[in-house]
């Protein structure tokens, strides 16, 4: 019942809405007659004409720099064996959303209904013109060989089975791992490989490239042993890998070995040859779905035994998707001519090193665990794991240079490895310019909510962008132990403990002024010298906004622990306001590759009009420091200029009125519905007498809390925007409340943010100081 249920939900993903899982796209406008004459005739031609005086402009000009051919025949189709190539082009175009989801790269998938491989080496080297690089997929051994083989000489454009090198490559950085775990060098390890296929043969070869003897690898296939003498079912490939040992058996083999390779057939190793093996074996069993052995079963005969398999239950999920989207990546980006051993390793490397850094927030989420470290459950990244997208393709790509087979002729690689850090993430190129500024003067910003994993994550790849300089306050004294404990357990980089400033209230020489200055601020109201003692020695939260008021430190980043309103009460009550000036809410909304302020969501619950005047010239001013573009302000109602006299309408209203006596050269206008506050041409057909008439709106005050923090909110949830705040305007220091809960990047974009303001604000004391 379950296979019948599977079937039919694959069968439903495949046909609803519109067949298949791919379709093609046009990329530049095409609306009028001019983008006619420019994508065709007449204009296309002086394309055509320059690309045939200098053909390496085809990268340029058209598709080919970023389009692969994923090209079979379909006899070897995941484990349905030679279906055909109809049967297979399901699985083509599933290859190509891989590319696509992971590196940004457009496929055509081709099913060639051909066997004969000379033939098929002809039609695809015919194809050169079209693309930047060929990915040959389940077309089957000793076929494959050939075909590859034959089409590295003929191309001069990257050709790579992924059959063969994504499982060698993904297999080896596991590997390189693995033998670092156990202590073991690779030029001494005896290794057994179950499975003499394409990934089989191509993992051998991977391994000897590695640093593997290749005396030291034994290899067998559905007949045994591979041996020297042996005639049966023997290949040239499999001859390279023919043991002079005189062992027949799989069980033989695997005395005294170090890694068993299984690229074959479930089921097939028992607990037995396992403890038969060295100690600390690694096991990599990769037959999919059903591993050659189960990581429990393989666990019980050796708890030492590293394991990992092809599925994604298990822990070291070896899966070629880790590889092939990244390597054409780099290979792309530099107009590579092949795909060669330098890159392959260099990929390998990569990923090995990728397993021994951090794991991302949304990695653990996406896999539901709090804490992921390198270590023996951990040798290779999750294939979910964002930053293989850089970290292998960047790797990949100076392979290609330092080999000599990249075409391009200049590359910056800081440069290169932003490009793939906004393709990994579209709102990155928004916010990037924000962690420039910031990085231009970088300032002291204070956290007390020092243990926690989200705010550690945040503070250590902050501290790599180096934007900022932590300070962490802890009221026990023992916080800088704790946070070193939790450092580690997290398997954080050790090495930002050394860029963190620890500070203990209690033992800080600025406690009594502190305990003084916070006194006199509150002394009517209600406060004792006792409890302003209490308070500054117990409490982190007022002792850090002391810190900032008293101007110890830049700014003050807090709340991803605490519900908003007891950690916003105590900043309000000691934090000095800008004269005249409500505080108020404001968070940063990427939208479409745009910015926009929504202001007031977090503060003022129903401002009158004065209140929503004064956030609304602030909102503007902020908005222009932090994009240096003119602020144009709508407020928002559910009345448009004067068509409803209700007294909510009416407050709007005034608030217009009053923020443009204050600054006569705000471009704002209101009141205002969202949809004519978002559609330019609907504002001006109706109402072209508004003053901000041909211009889009990108500060929204909201006329209430409700309203404003709903808006944010389904924004975020439904509408695919990307918030980042709240930002608090009205305080004459860099103060930030974080929303309970907040993920690693949004944390990081509000230290981001915060050291911006911290700037900001230094500017504005000074001038007004001056």
């Amino acid at each position: 019942m379950q296979d019948k249920t599977l079937k039919q939900e694959a069968l439903d993903y495949h046909s609803l809405e519109k067949p298949g899982k791919i379709e093609v796209r046009y990329t530049k406008p095409f609306n009028s007659q001019k983008d006619l004459s420019l994508a065709y005739t007449p204009g296309v031609a002086e394309v055509c004409m320059q690309i045939k005086e200098n053909p390496q402009d085809a990268y340029k000009y058209t598709t080919k720099s970023n389009l692969v051919a994923v090209v079979t025949n379909g006899t070897a189709v995941l484990g349905l064996g030679d279906i055909g190539a109809l049967a297979g082009k399901p699985v083509m175009e599933g290859k190509g959303n891989l590319f696509k989801k992971f590196a940004d790269i457009d496929v055509f998938d081709i099913e060639l209904n051909e066997k004969d491989p000379d033939k098929i080496i002809e039609i695809v080297a015919a194809m050169e013109p079209t693309f930047g690089g060929i990915n040959l997929e389940d077309i089957k051994a000793p076929e494959c060989f050939y075909i590859e083989d034959e089409l590295k000489k003929k191309m001069n454009i990257p050709v790579f089975h992924d059959d063969q090198h994504g499982t060698a490559v993904v297999s080896g950085a596991a590997l390189l791992n693995a033998l670092e775990i156990s202590q073991k060098e690779i030029q001494n390890i005896r290794v057994v490989i179950s499975g003499a296929g394409a990934a089989g043969i191509a993992c051998a070869k991977f391994y000897v490239s590695l640093g593997v003897k290749r005396e030291n690898i034994i290899m067998i296939d559905s007949k045994g042993v591979i041996y020297k003498g042996r005639t049966e079912g023997m290949n040239p490939y499999k001859e390279m890998f023919a043991t002079t040992l005189p062992v027949r058996t799989l069980k033989e083999a695997l005395e005294g070995a170090d890694v068993f390779f299984g690229l074959s057939q479930p089921n097939i190793l028992t607990k037995e040859m396992v403890k038969s093996m060295n100690d600390h074996p690694i096991i990599f069993a990769m037959a999919n779905p059903t591993p050659e052995i189960t990581y429990e079963e393989a666990k019980e005969a050796n708890p030492n035994a590293i394991v990992g398999t092809g599925r994604s239950d298990y822990p070291n999920q070896i899966n070629n998707v880790l590889v092939f989207p990244f390597i054409f990546r780099g290979a792309l980006d530099t107009m590579a001519t092949a795909i060669n051993e330098e890159m392959k390793i260099a990929a390998a490397k990569a990923l090995a090193n990728l397993a021994k850094m951090d794991v991302p927030e949304g990695v653990l989420k996406a896999y539901g665990l709090s804490n992921l470290k390198f270590g023996p459950d951990y040798i290779i990244p999750k294939p979910f794991d964002p930053r293989a997208l850089i970290y292998v393709s960047s790797a990949v790509a100076q392979a290609a240079i330092d080999s000599k087979v990249a075409r391009i002729e200049h590359f910056d690689m800081q440069e290169y490895k932003k490009t793939l850090e906004l393709k990994l993430d579209k709102t990155r190129s928004i916010t990037r310019y924000i962690y420039e500024k910031a990085k231009e003067n970088p300032k002291r910003v204070v956290f007390t909510e020092t243990t926690n994993p989200n705010i550690l994550r945040a503070v250590q790849n902050a501290l790599e962008e180096g934007i900022f300089k932590p300070v962490f306050v802890g009221s026990r004294g023992r916080t800088k132990e704790f946070v070193v404990d939790k450092v580690k357990e997290l398997g954080l980089n050790p090495k930002i403990i050394d860029k963190i400033e620890f500070i203990d209230p209690m033992q800080s020489p600025k406690r009594q002024h502190y305990i003084e200055r916070l006194l006199e601020i509150r002394q009517r109201k209600g406060i004792t010298k006792e409890e302003a003692g209490y308070i500054i020695n117990h409490r982190p939260n007022v002792f850090a906004t002391m810190m900032v008021r008293e101007g110890d430190a830049d700014a003050l980043l807090i709340g991803e622990t605490y519900n908003y309103p007891t950690v916003i009460r105590p900043i309000l009550q000691v934090t000095e306001k800008s004269p005249n000036v409500p505080v108020a809410g404001v968070y940063v909304m990427v939208i479409k590759n745009r910015i926009y302020l929504f202001a007031d969501t977090t503060i003022n619950i129903n401002p009158d009009s004065q209140t929503l005047a004064y956030i609304a010239i602030e909102t503007a001013k902020f908005y222009t420091d932090l994009t240096n573009a003119q602020a144009v302000v709508a407020m928002l109602s559910f009345s448009n200029f004067g068509s409803n006299d209700q007294e909510e309408a009416v407050k709007v209203k005034k608030a217009v009125e009053i923020a443009k006596s204050i600054n006569p050269d705000l471009l704002i206008e209101g009141e205002m519905q969202a949809t004519i506050a978002s559609d330019v041409a609907l504002r001006d057909e109706f109402y072209p007498f508004n003053t901000i008439k041909g211009k889009e709106a990108n500060v929204f005050i909201f006329p209430n809390l409700d309203a404003g923090n709903i808006s944010y909110k389904l924004m975020y949830k439904l509408g695919g925007a990307y918030p980042i705040g709240p930002i608090l305007l009205g305080l004459k220091k860099s103060i930030h409340v974080l929303e309970m809960g907040s993920p690693v990047r949004t944390i990081e974009d509000m230290i981001a943010l915060a050291v911006f303001d911290a700037q900001r604000k230094e500017r504005q004391n000074g001038n007004s100081n001056s």
